[in-house]
């Protein structure tokens, strides 16, 4: 006999329940045993990259990049630090900086017993796996809430600070989704559509104070260290801005992507190779509410803070494509499209990523929210040739599974990836 829907409610939300507190003991566990490290008020930044080999020359023809000498050649910027958003293509990103650090041989910081840096905590250098004061960094690219002070002490004084912004609404939508299980308050919300009721009235539903709120108003705000609580009048929102526009040189957009990696490619010289990619983490069409006028507006209304950076630096973007040459913009994007349709062809199962039950390997699995299995991935195809079997796996493989392959301790990560699994059975 089938259960009936109230009571299925109930196991679920039970289940939940149990899981949240079980992982909370754990990571408390986790944090009480980790070894104090001693860190001096009087460090300074690292002053110069701890690459393990120089990095080669590269020339290209009509680039305008500032390490580019008159002769057309630069060298390629490999001391990078990218703070990874949340739910604005930053996989796809962290994957292509997997394989560039591989490339070039070069020393990632690394978090210790899971995939983040003991988020949404403050980073603190002491997250980072066997870290020592004085030790140095070329990339850290794992989520984390941004600390500025401590960042710089792990990388050299002239490293690329690079983060990627989605619009706000966009973003809310799918943070809505893919968080709102883990935010207790929404758990009251009724009806079929939440996050249409949760626009309706915000305030009535919204707890600053409660467990994960954050995820759900000004996402990128308080990605990027700031107060995501601040009323829009509030004088710290222009300080907060300008704290942000100052420090990273380079932002992406995620709806923009093609275009914002050429620009990277530019300011850093590398090369196209560098940039291939397939899109990671995309959800299943299905799942994805669509916004109407009326609710896309509730939602910028609601995320005011992250919706006037994002135009802030929406136009600092475009003003970099028009120095960079909108044709050639078109004809660097087009070419790396033609280029990652050559390597889908070569490496995808159908050209195409498919619903995670399609899946046949397990080590191709993506990380799935709670409740369902709407994160899409790929089937790598059987006989690729030599010279390309390495790249294509590497290009498809999910971040959890490359931080493994690294050798990172992921214990805390994969024990609520089986508790996950419970409660998605």
């Amino acid at each position: 006999m089938a259960r009936k829907p109230g009571r299925q409610r109930s196991a679920t939300c039970k289940r939940l329940l149990l899981a949240v507190l079980l992982t909370s003991a754990i990571i408390l566990l986790y944090c009480l045993s980790m070894p104090q490290v001693s860190l001096s008020v009087a460090e300074i930044p690292v002053p110069y990259s701890c690459a393990h080999r120089p990095s080669q020359p590269t020339t290209r023809p009509g680039g305008n990049g500032s390490r580019e000498s008159a002769a057309g050649t630069c060298t390629p910027k490999v001391d990078i630090m990218f703070m990874k958003t949340h739910k604005a293509a930053s996989s796809t990103f962290l994957n292509i900086l997997f394989r560039f650090g591989e490339k070039h041989q070069l020393k990632f910081a690394f978090p210790d017993g899971r995939n983040d840096f003991f988020y949404p905590a403050f980073f603190l250098r002491s997250h980072v796996k066997d870290y020592k004061p004085g030790m140095c960094f070329n990339i850290i690219c794992n989520h984390m809430r941004f600390d500025a002070a401590e960042v710089a002490k792990l990388l050299p004084l002239d490293s690329a600070y690079i983060t990627i912004l989605r619009d706000p609404a966009e973003l809310f939508e799918s943070s809505f989704h893919y968080y709102g299980r883990l935010v207790p308050f929404t758990w009251k919300i009724a009806g079929d559509d939440k996050l249409a009721e949760f626009l309706r009235d915000p305030h009535y539903y919204f707890d600053p104070e409660g467990f994960n709120a954050f995820y759900l108003r000004n996402l990128l705000f308080f990605d990027l260290g700031q107060d995501n609580t601040l009323e829009l009048g509030d004088p710290r929102v222009d300080e907060a801005i300008e704290s942000i526009t100052d420090r990273f040189q380079l932002f992406l957009l995620a709806e923009h992507f093609e275009e914002s990696l050429i620009l990277l490619r530019d300011a850093l010289c590398w090369e196209m190779d560098d940039l291939l990619f397939f899109k990671l983490n995309a959800r299943k069409g299905s799942t994805v509410s669509k916004l109407t006028p009326d609710l896309r507006a509730r939602a910028l209304e609601w995320n005011a803070l992250d919706w006037k950076l994002y135009q802030h630096l929406n136009r600092t973007f475009w003003r970099k494509v028009n120095a960079y040459g909108v044709r050639r913009m078109a004809e660097d994007v087009a070419e790396l499209r033609r280029r990652n349709a050559e390597m889908a062809a070569v490496c995808i199962e159908g050209g195409h990523a498919v619903d995670a039950a399609s899946i046949r390997e397990s080590v191709m699995q993506p990380w799935q929210p709670i409740g369902e299995k709407s994160i899409m991935g790929y089937n790598l195809k059987k006989n690729i040739d030599e010279a390309h079997s390495e790249a294509c796996r590497k290009m498809l493989t999910p971040e959890i599974q490359y931080l493994s392959e690294f050798g990172v301790n992921l214990w805390i990560t994969k024990l609520w990836g089986h508790i996950r699994d419970i409660i998605n059975w």
